[in-house]
């Protein structure tokens, strides 16, 4: 029996699902949400059976690695085990996590028995002051106590991110990238991405990734690089540090779309086609309207993939074009 390959209406190949488990975080990031944040009632969200069923699914068409993100994921109860079943899914590549690192000293080590490959863990600075400036609530040594433990725990690779904001923490670009290559982590230097009021003009911090790569360079020694991990970062490498790549998402200044192999399903089981859009596929419907039958729901995402748009339209300043916030959205 040939197996069904997902595919949008441009022929672009969908193998990359992120899945947000919860919208709830004991951070409260300036980037991510508002500092008065109402969450969603239990109701509204997928079950950890339906998260799985859906993961099953999209795996049988073709899926390929799947991100669990948030909000932190780690707040939700149940998810090590939710990891332990998605991870043993015949057909999928790899399952990784991104998280704020808050819960690793004491689930590092249960994440990577559960079978998750690689972690990418927020850090947004190495200043004890700013961090919590930026999260609003983080405790930055909770943090790297998190990423040391981590580290420790066996995953095949744990990357840092940091979405660069001017006037916050683009000064500490060469600190943070020297940490991550100190230890042989991989980092990943972000734009900001527009989503959801929170309260400031998105221009204002607006800091580019080739002005990030001209502050590396004066440190360091880059070597530009082909490798690809299944998403939107470009990497490279810096001499002297065989272990550890420099990557960038830039979803302002380097548009990825025309390659994009993903797509994101949200806390309430909205499936976005698109970071960038709206246009959606109720999910959480389709499952609980068909609970013993999987046809329905992947006829209906096979019909929605036609409708993936060419490109998302994110500008630098003006109005904010999508109100959701990214902790609903998955990171």
């Amino acid at each position: 029996m040939t197996q069904s390959i997902l595919q949008d209406g441009l022929g672009r190949k969908i193998e990359y699902l992120r899945i947000s488990v919860t919208d709830r975080c004991d951070f409260r990031c300036v980037y991510c949400m508002a500092e008065d944040m109402t969450f969603l009632p239990r109701q509204q969200i997928l079950s950890l059976e339906e998260i799985e069923r859906l993961a099953r699914l999209f795996v049988a068409q073709g899926v390929r690695k799947i991100r669990l993100t948030g909000g932190e994921p780690l707040v939700r109860r149940g998810v090590v085990d939710l990891c332990a079943r998605i991870s043993a899914l015949p057909g999928l590549r790899e399952l990784v996590m991104t998280t704020n690192g808050s819960q690793l000293t004491r689930l590092a080590r249960p994440l990577a028995e559960a079978g998750v490959k690689r972690l990418n863990i927020s850090l947004d600075s190495l200043n004890h002051e700013r961090f919590r400036s930026i999260t609003r609530t983080g405790d930055l040594q909770q943090v790297l106590d998190g990423i040391e433990a981590a580290r420790d725990a066996g995953f095949e690779r744990v990357k840092l991110n940091t979405v660069v904001l001017k006037g916050r923490n683009h000064d500490e670009v060469q600190a943070l990238a020297a940490y991550a290559l100190e230890r042989g982590l991989d980092i990943t230097f972000i734009e900001e991405m527009p989503l959801g009021e929170v309260g400031r003009e998105r221009g204002e911090a607006y800091c580019s990734s080739d002005e990030v790569r001209s502050l590396l360079a004066e440190r360091y020694r880059l070597i530009d690089s082909a490798e690809n991990s299944g998403g939107p970062a470009r990497y490279l490498r810096v001499d002297g540090y065989p272990d550890s790549r420099i990557g960038f998402i830039s979803p302002h200044s380097h548009n990825f779309c025309d390659t994009c192999n993903r797509v994101r399903l949200t806390t309430e089981g909205r499936l976005l086609l698109c970071l960038g859009h709206e246009n959606s596929l109720d999910m959480r419907a389709l499952v609980r309207r068909h609970p013993e039958h999987d046809e329905p729901v992947s006829e209906a995402l096979e019909r929605a993939l036609q409708h993936k748009p060419a490109r998302h339209e994110f500008s630098v300043g003006g109005e904010v074009q999508v109100l959701r916030f990214m902790n609903a959205t998955g990171g």
